[in-house]
């Protein structure tokens, strides 16, 4: 549960009556109610407030149902609005009934201000009703008249209402006009109905009924014909105390909760990296003697590549590299020169496995963008063309697949990768890797994505190790910078590879899957 999921809970909890417990003792509401009856038509008959055109009286029968009783007679049940059941002592009433919402507000225009008194804005209360900033008018532009309110009032925003930008005025001043201030009567505590107009009951009936689409507003109508739950006095009091230092407590609940749910990303992000380094440095899985070394793999890699050389399937490598270990550092022989490489090596591996390049146990091919002109088509065609917006979770979506119109489709042809190759994004998003579903095999590449075709490695290895924050890294600080980031064949052929046993290669994908389902199932 979040913190504004909880402060709902909690005002719920009080304006139902299950916040604090009852006191019998206590003058129940009804009486408050008669109280503020009488009051109004007093100061209706010194002509102080207007007289009300039907004002109504909302009691429970002996049936056990809710009525609202009018001025003039009519009797008329609302079981229907009641929206939950509150303590015995409370009582049920109108918005209207208790407050000056309808009444007329005195307006103030900007030349009569005074330039030191407090004037609020809507833009000066944050969402839930907390003061930003108090300007007085000297340091404001003020456009419009101005209402005036009292150290008391209720200040509700009429404008965006599920903003619940309402609180009550820590002191005397103006405001904007889509502001209403208004005051309760009889001592109803202001504190304890903005609780009742931030709660979930309230805040949903009156977002229910606002007009206006990009403006929405709530009607003066809407606001006094509010159900509104009544406490007795002394109630409201402890209500509103209860809510004081809750309200403490959750904050410090929103502070634990915000830390524990970047936690809750973080943690699977940072133990997946951790989990990946571990594997490329061989010390996820144990090393077996019984495997074949990487040294043999490397020499059958090498036979594949020259046998398909052979054959014209594959172009022979112009700088073929070859590591190895002398006097306990690590040398590359590239173009018939040698050189240490000691400063590239980030770790110690383990004895049966090597350094390689990528370039080494791969055949890396760029895609291939359609010409000039053409668009792809929704139509298929039977020639899928795999997009970078496609690629996704190690894989390829098949969602929103487009297609190469028949006419051009000779012109990319042969750019194309299949199910057993691995991918890697080398412009927009660089450095996403994954594998092609079967039923994509062969399908066109972008030119946004380079092809790996692999050499007895393991597949779903390769992408975990090309996943591995030693290698990202590697990624970042090889794409160039000027311009339109990208990152070039020649610079991912030299990526600096650490080529364990297949078998190991096996073990370590089944561990990193076992990891992974894992913690996704925390």
């Amino acid at each position: 549960m979040t913190a504004e999921q909880l402060r709902k809970s909690i005002l719920q909890m009080a304006v139902q009556g299950k916040l604090v417990p009852q006191d019998p003792n206590h003058e129940p509401a009804h009486i408050l109610l008669e109280r503020i009856r009488a009051e109004k038509e007093r100061l209706i008959k010194e002509k102080k407030i207007k007289k009300e055109k039907n004002p109504s009286t909302i009691y429970r029968g002996t049936d056990n149902l809710h009525y609202e009783k009018f001025a003039d007679g009519t009797v008329r049940c609302i079981k229907d609005e009641i929206p939950f059941e509150i303590p015995k002592s409370w009582a049920w009433t109108r918005l209207g009934m208790v407050s000056t919402y309808a009444d007329f507000k005195k307006k103030i225009k900007p030349e009569d201000i005074d330039s030191n008194t407090w004037v609020l804005d809507l833009e000066d209360i944050e969402k839930g009703g907390e003061l930003r900033e108090r300007k007085v008018a000297k340091e404001k532009t003020i456009k419009g008249d101005r209402t005036s309110f009292e150290e008391g009032n209720i200040l509700y925003s009429k404008l965006r209402p599920y903003l619940l930008k309402i609180l009550v005025a820590p002191s005397d001043g103006l405001c904007s006009s889509e502001i209403v201030p208004f005051s309760l009567y009889d001592r109803i505590i202001p504190e304890y109905m903005v609780a009742v107009l931030k709660c979930p009951y309230a805040d949903a009936i009156i977002n229910s009924v606002t007009y206006g689409v990009k403006m929405p507003r709530v009607s003066t109508e809407t606001m006094t014909s509010l159900l509104v739950p009544i406490p007795p006095i002394n109630e409201q009091r402890k209500i509103v105390h209860s809510l004081n230092e809750v309200a403490c407590n959750i904050s410090q609940y929103d502070t634990i909760y915000q830390q524990a749910a970047e936690l809750a990303t973080r943690f699977p992000q940072q133990l997946r990296k951790t989990i990946l380094q571990h594997a490329v440095q061989g010390k996820l899985v144990p090393q077996d003697k019984s495997d074949e070394p990487a040294s043999v793999l490397l020499e059958r890699i090498r036979a594949e590549k020259e046998e398909l050389i052979k054959q014209g399937k594959l172009k022979k490598d112009k700088h073929e590299s070859v590591i190895f270990r002398r006097d306990n550092s690590y040398y590359e022989r590239l173009d018939g020169v040698e050189r240490c490489i000691d400063d590239e090596i980030p770790f110690e591996i383990p004895q049966s496995w090597l350094w390689v390049r990528l370039g080494s146990i791969t055949a890396i091919t760029g895609g291939k963008r359609i010409p000039v002109g053409s668009k792809l088509t929704s139509k298929n065609t039977g020639h899928i063309y795999i997009r970078i917006s496609d690629m996704c979770e190690e894989s390829v979506s098949t969602r929103n697949l487009l297609y190469v119109p028949i006419d051009i489709y000779p012109n990319i042809s042969k750019y194309i990768i299949r199910k057993e190759d691995v991918y890697i994004t080398v412009a927009g998003t660089i450095g996403r890797i994954g594998k092609i579903p079967k039923q994509l095999d062969g399908a066109n590449l972008t030119e946004n994505a380079d092809r790996l075709q692999l050499f007895l490695i393991e597949q779903n290895w390769l992408i975990k190790v090309l996943q591995s924050p030693f290698i990202q890294k590697i990624i970042i600080e090889a794409t160039t910078k000027v311009g339109q980031p990208k990152l070039a064949i020649a610079k991912i052929e030299r990526f600096l590879i650490p080529l364990a046993p297949v078998s190991e290669q096996k073990r370590m994908f089944e561990k990193i899957k076992q990891i992974e389902n894992f913690v996704q199932n925390l």
